[in-house]
């Protein structure tokens, strides 16, 4: 099976980055981390302490349908001009910055845009043990999308 992991749209970032201005319109916030671990979906990273990041709303559907919806997320307040693996699942390496933590929601999705699955997954057996995770073996997904979890 092939993963791909989308970049974020270089227009809502260029949006954010220069405008202030997220998916829905709204200004968004500007921060700094203070302990670090804030996941960076730019960079698919988690925020080092210090750093600089924006909060903002993100929808990543392209098409309309019942289950578009809008969400956080998190972006560095500047490009980054570092390398990013985007044909693997970020999974956590016990680092400051890892992206993903032990726990996380995994939600698949038809070609159409329904929600197949969504299940609280540990993150070493995500893509072996988990019903979305078998779904994108069999290739009968074309998106899945992440929740941070902390339980």
């Amino acid at each position: 099976m092939k993963i791909r992991i989308a970049p974020m749209p270089p227009a809502f970032l260029e949006r954010a980055w220069e405008h202030g201005i997220d998916d829905q319109g709204q200004t968004v916030r500007r921060l700094r981390s203070l302990e670090g671990g804030e996941p960076c979906r730019d960079v698919l990273r988690g925020a080092r302490s210090g750093e600089e990041f924006i909060l903002a709303r993100f929808c990543p559907f392209e098409h309309p349908g019942p289950y578009k919806e809008y969400g956080p997320v998190f972006v560095l307040s500047e490009p980054a001009y570092e390398t990013v693996v985007r044909d693997a699942l970020p999974l956590p390496k016990g680092g400051p910055d890892d992206y993903f933590g032990d726990r996380f929601v995994l939600r698949a999705y038809s070609h159409g845009g329904d929600i197949l699955d969504g299940e609280l997954v540990w993150s070493v057996e995500a893509m072996t043990n988990s019903v979305a995770g078998s779904r994108m073996h069999r290739g009968e997904i074309t998106q899945a999308h992440r929740l941070r979890a902390s339980v």
